[in-house]
């Protein structure tokens, strides 16, 4: 499981030329999944994202997690997180995790989310979506839950 933790203002995701989901500052989270992931997979990188403390404190150190900063989570499904460019021009995403086991993984994260207390909004699964942000900092943090 990979994810793309990016620090926000303000975020929001729009389908069909409607707002699904919109924060203020929070986090932005590109979501990705592969081959072997689990429930247990998605609890643990949640755990960590939780647990990140990249928000300035006082003195304008990065020290205080997302509950110090009162933000929310805007989660976006992201299967190109998984694409191989390795070999010619066109990438390949034979190491995403299939639709089904993903998009149901994609809502035992969330919901993994939640249970920590957390304001989650979404984007939908598999829908075509324009996801905008304004990245704070900016701060971009890459959790690939093979490194945990």
């Amino acid at each position: 499981m990979r994810v793309v933790v990016q620090r926000v203002k303000e975020g929001n995701v729009v389908i069909d030329g409607k707002v699904h989901g919109e924060i203020g500052a929070g986090y932005v989270l590109l979501v990705g999944f592969t081959h072997g992931d689990t429930a247990e997979t998605a609890a643990k990188v949640a755990k960590k994202i939780t647990e990140l403390r990249i928000f300035d404190d006082e003195n304008g150190k990065m020290n205080l997690s997302i509950y110090d900063a009162e933000g929310a989570i805007l989660s976006i499904s992201q299967f190109t997180l998984y694409a191989d460019v390795s070999q010619g021009r066109r990438p390949s995403f034979t190491t995403a995790m299939n639709y089904r086991d993903a998009s149901a993984l994609y809502d035992v994260f969330n919901d993994e989310l939640r249970k920590r207390n957390l304001r989650v909004e979404t984007g939908i699964f598999g829908a075509e979506m324009k996801v905008s942000l304004v990245n704070d900092g900016p701060v971009t943090i890459w959790v690939d839950s093979k490194e945990l």
